[in-house]
């Protein structure tokens, strides 16, 4: 290397291949927090399927150790499905913090 300093051309040009080269980076990097449309669609089915097989186990459950017609099944099915929906909404809301968070912590980022 030698002690003469960068003409401002070479500068000029290193600049722009390090912006090229961030580019191409920051269009590889999965954007942070947005998932995927069938993972959403995935979490949100098992939250409300999980809560309608439980509360209609238990329904049945209940049946059959007291003897009675299916009216535990289905009022727990209902439970359920309340419940399943209420487990719905809070992952839909941590969601849209997550995804929030995300896009403040990035538009941050651009102003430094």
């Amino acid at each position: 290397m030698s002690d003469e300093p960068p003409e401002p051309d070479d500068l000029r040009r290193l600049s722009e291949r390090l912006d090229e080269a961030r580019r191409r980076e920051a269009a590889k990097a999965p954007k942070a927090g947005n998932a995927a449309p069938l993972s959403v669609a995935f979490r949100f089915t098992t939250e409300l399927v999980a809560a309608l097989v439980v509360g209609g186990a238990l329904g049945w459950g209940m049946d059959r150790l007291f003897g009675t017609r299916p009216i535990f099944m289905v009022v727990m099915f209902f439970l359920g499905a309340a419940a399943g929906i209420r487990n719905v909404m809070g992952a839909a809301k941590e969601m849209n913090e997550r995804a929030a968070k995300a896009a403040m912590d990035g538009k941050a980022g651009n102003k430094e």
